[in-house]
Formats: structure tokens, sequence, C-alpha cells
């Protein structure tokens, strides 16, 4: 190892962000503080829980989608835009083989230590047409081709605009209530899920609201329904063996996730998943020097299968920045532990539910406390106060224009 340790870390995300902003925190004596390298595909950070705000225009894009430039300035991290090629994960001094990451561009980036904060994609090759014709609904560019695709028909001159929602887990949920709310008496929204209720994995209050929420906006339901097609203006629902076409304007495909496909270049041990195996102090299986969180590691805790949320990530984001410090300074690894805050789901403009240590309710008052949750959890202090000033002005502006 360099007289200065060298630390890269995959992926600007909930994970990856978060490690490095906490990484920069810690206490390093003097000439041991890290040279650390941030690598992201994309050049802004995207705080997904409030991606659905943009369906509403409740909130703007520079609020939940700052520029990593802007977050990290005044730090040491150093951030380089780019896909991840390869890993080189052994070193071989008598070859001047060193351990590093290699862009698709021909970059190459050495390291002490890796942390791999990747996360996951929408599967989009289970049902024939979705690529061609559907839209996810992960990523700022998501939310851009959903509102340019809404600007055109609600300019036109069709009476209904029919949408279909494949997926009824939480973000089929929440996109639902959003558009139903954008689009009022003119939306014809149909929720698609192929089980035999939605939200399986929330609590049982959650889902108890969610459904309220989408029968007063007037939400179609299909539970045990199945996607046979998708095609440009029409999506193929099979129920009992029986399908039916609809004609459709827009099909929302929010199923699933799956495990970034770089990950299999990088020669490490996998689980049957395809997620990256790790030991309770978040480093990869024969490989110390090497840690990973978020959605593509296979982390368990005390014994039970956690869920790929956002608040996951953030959590385990302290525990990797932690443990990096400590194997860099001698000191003793932490095992990670998950705490479960609870979860929280917004249901259209003005209403969320919440759930926490015993405590659960819906409405505005929920939907508040959310805003306040993400408002705090933002990466940094200068933009938790821009974007808070941001909120506390709206009003005002609003009723000036």
């Amino acid at each position: 190892m360099t007289s200065v340790p060298r630390i890269c870390i995959l992926g600007g995300g909930f994970g990856g962000l978060y490690t490095a902003l906490r990484l920069h925190q810690l206490i390093w004596e003097p000439g041991q503080k890290p040279e650390i390298t941030l690598i992201d595909r994309q050049t802004n950070f995207l705080f997904t829980p409030l991606l659905y705000e943009l369906i509403t225009g409740e909130m703007q894009s520079w609020e939940i989608a700052p520029p990593f430039a802007e977050l990290l300035k005044g730090t040491d991290i150093r951030f380089v835009q780019g896909s991840v090629k390869q890993v080189a994960a052994d070193a071989d001094l008598s070859q001047q083989v060193q351990k590093s990451v290699t862009l698709e561009d021909g970059t190459e980036i050495p390291y002490d230590r890796l942390v791999l904060a990747l996360g996951c994609e929408t599967p989009s090759d289970l049902v024939s047409g979705v690529i061609e014709n559907a839209i996810p609904f992960r990523s700022l560019e998501d939310a851009y081709r959903l509102d340019a695709k809404l600007r055109v028909l609600e300019a036109s001159s069709i009476e209904r605009i029919r949408i279909a929602i494949v997926g009824g887990g939480y973000t089929g949920v929440e996109v639902a209530c959003k558009l139903a709310d954008r689009l009022k008496e003119r939306g014809r929204i149909r929720l698609i899920q192929s089980r035999n209720t939605i939200l399986p994995n929330a609590k049982e209050f959650n889902r108890n609201a969610a459904l309220k929420a989408l029968e007063q906006r007037g939400i179609w339901v299909d539970l045990e329904t199945n996607v046979s097609e998708i095609t440009a203006d029409s999506i193929g629902l099979t129920y009992k063996d029986k399908t039916d076409i609809i004609p459709v304007e827009i099909v929302m495909w929010t199923v699933g996730n799956q495990v970034s496909p770089a990950i299999n270049h990088f020669g490490l041990p996998l689980n049957a998943q395809g997620k990256i195996t790790v030991s309770d102090t978040l480093q990869v299986t024969d490989n110390p020097e090497i840690f990973a969180l978020g959605d593509a590691a296979a982390i368990l805790n005390d014994g039970q299968i956690i869920p790929t949320t956002a608040q996951v990530a953030f959590q385990q984001s302290d525990f990797v920045a932690w443990n990096v410090w400590s194997s860099l300074t001698d000191r003793p690894l932490l095992p990670f532990r998950y705490t479960d805050l609870g979860e929280m789901m917004i249901l259209g403009d003005d209403n969320a539910v919440l759930s926490s240590f015993g405590i659960q309710f819906d409405g505005p008052l929920a939907y508040l406390t959310r805003r306040l949750v993400y408002l705090y959890r933002l990466p940094t202090l200068e933009h938790q106060l821009k974007v808070g000033f941001n909120w506390l002005t709206q009003p005002l502006v609003k009723l000036l224009s």
C-alpha cells in the first residue's frame, strides 16, 4: 500500500455517495488522509424517494438531483464520470499489476480499498415490447420521458388518457397515485399485479392506506394478472388463462430489480441471485479490501434478508465508511446491524402514510413528516438549506404570481 491510501467507490447512489461523504468527515492522522475517488455513470446524484414529486411538479429536478460537483465542493473527494468495465482484485508486484478499476474509456484507477455500491436496474426482458414501449421509473431520464409524453397527451384532444402500471409494489402504487392526482378526471389508470395483493412486503397499515388511496382515485387494480405483451398502443393482460388486449396511451414498467450486469465481470463471489456475497462487516468474501453495500450485496441481518431500499443503503454507508477507516488505521471492524426505522409512502398530493416504531398515521401530517425526514436525509447541509428555503418560500411565490 502507498503512503497515502487510495479509496475507490463505484456508484454514486445512497450507498456510494454517503460512504464517500462519511469517509471525508472521519478523523485521519496526519499523512493518513486518503485519496477518495467516486465513480458514477451520471453527473448528478438522485434522491430517488422524491422522484415521484416530479410527476406533479411539486418539486424541481435540481432539488432531488444535484450535481456531484456541487455536493462534493469543499471536500477532497474526486468525482469521475464513467462506466466500470473491470475490477482487478489481485495485485502482482512481480508483474507490476496493481489492484485497480478500469473504466469503459480505458482509464485505470488504482485502489487500496474498494467500495462497490452499483445498485440495481429494472429488468426489461421479461415480456415482449417492454424495452420499446414501456417506461420504467428509476431515473431522472425516466421521469422526463414520462412528463414529456404526458404533456403531449394533455395538449391533445383525447378524452381519456389510459395508463397501465405494471407492478403493485411501492413504486407502482406511488406512481399510480401521483398520476391520478395529476390527470384527475381525465386519467384512466390501471395497476397490474401478478400476486394476490399489492405491496406484499409492506406493513398492513400502509397497505390498507394505499388500497384506500387507490380506491378514492378510481384506480383499477388487477390482481393475479400477468402481462403477455406490450405494443405502442396496447397491453395484453392474462387472468386465469384468458388474455385480453387493452388499449393504452402509456405503460409504466415497475417490476422487480436486477443486479447491475457489470458485477458479473468482476470475478467476485456471487450468490444464486447474482448478488455479491459479503461478511457481516460488509467485506466481500475472500476479498477483505473490497466492501459491498446496497442492492447489489447479499446481506443478511440476524439470518434474515433485508430489503433493498434507500434506508438500508443509508445505514450501510455509515458502517462501510467506519470499517474502511478502521481497516486502514488498525482498528476493529463493526458488524452491520440493520435497524428497521419503519416505512413511508407517498400516496398523491398532500397525502402519505407512515409506520415507524409503533406510530401509524396517514394524510397531510404524514405527507409533511415524510418531507421533513427526507429533507434531513439530503446529502449535504448546504443542499438541505437550499431545498428547505425553497419549500418555505414556494407558497409565497405562488401567492404573488
